[in-house]
């Protein structure tokens, strides 16, 4: 790349990773809230909680890799506009499509980016997240006990915690157990912590006492303890086995599942559109920077308004997003609405390039320009503003 090129490049590539870190923080934060039981009900730490709701991110930067990259097209070239530097390189010879080339270079770039999150790292990302809510939610203390409630566990068992405090630690444990019918006993303890091992689960309690009361005597028996230990290993479920999803395949297990995949068998349409999608996702990053430099990227006058052609980037990026969203939708029940979606991206990058390589300029109608002035000359009539003839 010449000189020209590197600054363009670098430009937007700049610009490309800092839109793409604060769409991306915004929507992983409002993300993020929804899991924010995580810590308050089920007792897990904020680095738990920050581990579980970031590997979410990956799939968010499919989805918004390609629309930072438009804004930073978009960016770059108003920029080349404003300091009149599109208008030089023109007169220099340098034609639309030769221009186009370093900012080629830099979808080239976020494509390859794209392709690996689809094909390994969203996937990845998503599997880490099954495994992790598999862990936590095979643990009954964080899903049926509700601090402040009498739980009955069994038929016969019945458990109640006051709250639960930072780090996991249960305050306030109450124990009713009746399930031997020769003895009841009542575990009552200041605080306890969950502890799971290869021997089972195990409520740990601290600092309480238990009384049993055993058939045919009339005195409980009571005793003090510092630390004891309940077996819970019956109600935590435990699974070594997680059964992963379609969002959780890897690439090549869309392109090739087992023959005796039971998911594949029942939501054949479904592991379809999944696999078109991830196949299409490096496709959008070349549609959209093309739509992109040909509505904009043609040399102007600094009196020639721009705000047409970015609505009009805009309008056709959003509306080509929108489309290939409702076909993937319909690729479900019909085959033919992949082929639509392959077909709407090819036309939308031959328009493109055949826009780039004539160096047509869109501009909006002169009708249009004209009844736009006349409202604007009434507006300012209305308030009393002079109007410029």
């Amino acid at each position: 790349m010449g000189s020209i090129d590197r600054y363009i490049f670098r430009t937007t590539l700049a610009s490309f990773a800092l839109v793409l870190i604060s769409l991306t923080g915004v929507i992983w934060i409002t993300q993020a809230l929804r899991g924010i039981d995580l810590m308050t009900s089920q007792g897990q730490t904020i680095l738990t909680f920050l581990g579980v709701t970031s590997l979410v991110i990956p799939a968010l930067i499919l989805v918004i890799a390609p629309i930072a990259l438009m804004i930073a097209i978009t960016h770059t070239l108003n920029k080349l506009a404003n300091d009149s530097e599109i208008i030089v390189m023109n007169a220099a010879g340098l034609s639309p499509i030769r221009l186009f080339v370093p900012f080629l270079y830099a979808t080239m770039v976020v494509a390859v980016v794209v392709a690996f999150i689809a094909a390994y790292l969203a996937p990845d990302g998503m599997r880490r997240i099954k495994q992790w809510d598999a862990e936590i939610t095979a643990d009954v203390l964080a899903n049926i006990l509700q601090p402040g409630r009498f739980s009955q566990l069994d038929q016969n068992l019945t458990i109640r915690i006051r709250e639960r405090q930072p780090g996991g630690v249960l305050a306030g444990i109450f124990v009713d157990d009746r399930r031997d019918p020769k003895e009841r006993i009542s575990i009552i303890a200041d605080r306890g912590t969950v502890l799971n091992n290869e021997r089972g689960s195990f409520l740990v309690l601290q600092d309480g006492h238990l009384e049993r009361f055993e058939t045919g005597k009339q005195d409980p028996a009571l005793v003090s303890f510092d630390r004891y230990a309940f077996d819970m290993s019956k109600f935590s479920n435990r699974s070594s086995d997680v059964i992963y999803g379609i969002r959780e395949r890897y690439l090549w297990e869309l392109i090739s599942p087992p023959e005796d995949d039971t998911m594949y068998k029942q939501l054949p349409g479904q592991f379809r559109a999944d696999l078109h999608d991830r196949l299409m996702a490096p496709i959008y990053p070349f549609a959209f920077a093309a739509l992109t430099f040909a509505f904009l990227g043609t040399p102007r006058t600094t009196r020639q308004s721009r705000n047409f052609s970015i609505g009009n980037a805009i309008l056709a990026v959003f509306g080509l997003r929108m489309i290939g969203f409702a076909c993937s939708v319909m690729a479900v029940k019909s085959p033919l609405a992949v082929l639509v979606q392959y077909l709407m991206l090819l036309l939308a990058l031959g328009v493109s390039v055949w826009i780039i390589l004539t160096g047509a300029v869109i501009e909006p109608p002169a009708r249009l320009v004209e009844a736009i002035n006349r409202s604007n000359a009434r507006l300012l009539r209305l308030f009393g503003r002079p109007v410029a003839s």
